[in-house]
């Protein structure tokens, strides 16, 4: 993209997802990230608007009015994207690419964040760090790190989740959310992100497409993979291959799913065919209501 084409972008990007945003940051935003290993900062005195689970009931029964306990992170969390850019990223066989569902789903993440006064950084890989943004507060800096996921243009080709992961450790040095953006049709991350998982709230946001879970019956088709440049013929009037193209797939997800859950991460699974709106907030409740429960 020009920069011309960037600002463009960046800017549809602001109008087209502002409810969206609202009504993450409105509803569910504030309470997803709160409450699982935060530091506990002091107690004050309820204000309309508080959330009710924070209130300090010893503390109310104590003084005679309702007071709340704040934390460190509502005052100082950070989100950071780590988002692949490998040339996989570039496959979509209908409304959009991975790499484009990837940046509308971090915009609108990074707008949230930015209007609940959090940090944002950004680290963009391929199978190296390509670019690491260091997080900071404000609505010009959340901007930034988009329009740099937008104009982003990748060196390499591969997927090497490990590097990107291992480079976060000496990085943050407190606490922080991060959004794992991949398809992640790799291996040998799992070390790595088991140790951010412990110190992070670490959520994986996958990337998915219709065609990598079924194929259609539609004969002799020309396959390239883009990240090796490796091109294959496929016979896909076999009913054999397609069924088991399809339980592949299905296994993929479940031992990805299986393996975060394992190692104390969470998983958003997004396609790039379908809106991502409701499952996005669907998530926040979700989580809301595990933190809180």
């Amino acid at each position: 993209m020009t920069p011309e084409e960037v600002t463009r972008e960046v800017r549809r990007l602001e109008i087209t997802t502002r409810h969206l945003v609202r009504d993450i940051v409105a509803g569910e935003y504030s309470s997803a990230f709160r409450g699982r290993g935060v530091e506990f900062a002091e107690v004050r005195e309820y204000q309309p608007g508080d959330d009710v689970r924070t209130i300090d009931w010893n503390v109310t029964a104590r003084l005679g009015s309702a007071y709340v306990k704040r934390y460190l992170e509502e005052r100082e969390l950070s989100v950071l994207f780590v988002v692949d850019r490998s040339a996989s990223g570039g496959f979509g066989s209908r409304v959009r690419t991975r790499g484009e569902l990837g940046a509308e789903v971090v915009a609108v993440l990074a707008f949230a964040a930015a209007r609940n006064n959090d940090r944002v950084g950004l680290l963009l890989a391929t199978d190296r760090v390509e670019r690491f943004t260091a997080p900071r507060k404000g609505r010009r800096h959340a901007l930034r790190v988009i329009s740099e996921l937008l104009a982003f243009e990748p060196e390499g080709r591969g997927t090497d989740l490990a590097v990107a992961l291992d480079a976060l450790e000496p990085a943050l040095r407190r606490r922080a959310v991060i959004f794992v953006v991949s398809d992640f049709l790799t291996a040998g991350y799992e070390s790595a992100l088991a140790r951010l998982a412990r110190r992070h709230d670490l959520v994986a946001i996958q990337l998915v497409d219709r065609r990598e879970r079924a194929l259609p019956d539609v004969g002799l088709v020309t396959l390239w993979e883009p990240e090796s440049g490796a091109w294959r013929v496929v016979d896909t009037g076999d009913a054999n291959l397609r069924e088991r193209f399809r339980e592949r797939a299905a296994a993929f997800d479940q031992v990805l799913e299986r393996m975060l859950r394992e190692r104390g991460a969470d998983l958003l699974r997004l396609e790039t065919g379908r809106p991502y709106a409701e499952p996005l907030l669907a998530f926040f409740r979700r989580r809301e209501r595990m933190l809180w429960r």
